[in-house]
């Protein structure tokens, strides 16, 4: 691996940084989530037609740039400086891999080019809560009890015949960037008990009959969630029949995305980081600068260590995805910990609601409700690379911990 970035790489990296630091300071932060789209549309346009954002990862032949992770990568790290209301996530790392994956050729003909040019902007949708499951981060996807498991509940599909094609009840109560995506990948079960089964459906809001998108208050105004119901609602197949394999392409996806957020937790942590530095910097106690003071000085450097580790560790999963979930995990646990001392590190000002310290904590804590918590994407993490699988021929931690002959040992 070169950990070194490329000239394209660095030329995102500025173009980003100037024009963000241009268009989305504090106050532009402000007025942007406020909008209906909870997002700048003219920035969105201008970062998708000048800089490409949304087809940086997307092949040529449907009017990306075919690049990779990395790019995309290194822009949401810039975002994440920023803490640029965006639907780049939502669109780019959930939404947009799915259709280049389980799509048919007409289906991505006539979406992927829009969505590179910044003319579409789509989400996922899953039942409450799942999101992280269903990406296959913090637990199995496989089964899709996360959907609705067959039974009441979650989000039901049942096909109609004909052209008609299917119908979905249901309701999603946390959806990324849900009020304002021109498309919906819904994540439905169906085929009852017996033969049950999840699949993507392509739902577009602005047509279909029966859908009501309520945003909703968020921690992060930043990072808009609605509640999508779904009552009788016409939908199309994400694929080509419904034998195909969602849950298979929900985990890469979802590594895909693990370590773009874990770029962009970077991004907001570094910022936080350098903001509190200024404001030790010129904050003084006692006639002296409260950052000229040992104890401030170690917390500070501890804080530049985690954020640094993360940093690596969300590039390395950016070459690698399947390191997705650790980096993520570190990023965030950098990105709650920096803020946090960001905020106590402000003092009395740092505890004001209006202080833009509290833009970051938010979005650390968000960010863990939404995507984590930490400590589940490592269990998982753990689970998978088989950290505690009893060695070949060793009895079972279970097993081992019952007296030899009893009702129990046969048990087990």
């Amino acid at each position: 691996m070169d950990a070194a970035f490329t000239a394209e790489q660095d030329e995102i990296h500025r173009a980003l940084r100037e024009l963000l630091a241009e268009r989305s300071g504090p106050d532009d932060v402000r007025s942007a989530v406020r909008t209906a789209d909870g997002y700048d549309e003219t920035l969105w346009r201008q970062l998708a037609q000048d800089l490409g954002l949304p087809g940086l990862a997307l092949p040529q032949e449907y009017g990306g740039v075919g690049r990779g992770l990395a790019e995309l990568a290194v822009a949401c790290e810039e975002m994440g400086r920023a803490l640029l209301p965006s639907p780049l996530i939502a669109t780019a790392a959930l939404a947009a891999p799915l259709i280049a994956a389980l799509g048919t050729g007409a289906q991505r003909t006539a979406l992927l080019p829009r969505i590179a040019a910044g003319r579409l902007t789509a989400t996922l949708a899953v039942p409450d809560g799942s999101l992280a499951i269903a990406l296959g981060l913090a637990g199995d996807p496989t089964g899709g009890a996360w959907a609705g498991g067959g039974r009441a509940g979650g989000i039901q599909a049942r096909p109609v015949g004909g052209a008609e094609g299917w119908r979905l009840y249901g309701e999603a109560a946390q959806v990324l960037d849900g009020h304002s995506a021109g498309l919906l990948l819904v994540a439905a079960h169906t085929g009852g008990f017996p033969r049950s089964r999840t699949l993507l459906f392509l739902v577009r809001p602005d047509t279909a009959a029966g859908i009501v998108r309520t945003r909703r208050t968020s921690l992060d105004e930043t990072r808009p969630l609605a509640r999508i119901e779904l009552r009788d609602t016409e939908a199309e197949l994400l694929g080509a029949d419904d034998t195909v394999d969602v849950t298979g392409a929900l985990a890469p996806a979802g590594r895909g995305v693990a370590a773009l957020l874990a770029a962009e937790a970077v991004g907001t942590a570094a910022s936080a980081l350098e903001r509190t530095v200024e404001h030790v910097k010129t904050r003084e106690q006692s006639g002296r600068a409260i950052g000229s003071f040992q104890a401030v000085k170690h917390r500070l450097a501890d804080l530049y260590v985690r954020v640094q580790a993360a940093r690596s560790a969300a590039y390395y999963a950016a070459w690698d995805p399947a390191a997705g979930g650790l980096a993520l995990a570190q990023a965030l646990e950098a990105l709650r910990i920096t803020t946090a001392e960001a905020v106590q590190l402000h003092g009395g000002t740092g505890f004001t609601w209006e202080h833009e310290a509290h833009l970051y904590f938010k979005r650390a804590a968000a960010d863990e409700l939404l995507f984590g918590p930490v400590h589940r994407l490592r269990d998982h993490a753990a689970q998978q690379a088989g950290l505690f699988s009893p060695p070949d021929g060793q009895p079972s931690a279970s097993s081992a911990c019952v007296a030899p002959g009893s009702a129990e040992q046969v048990a087990v």
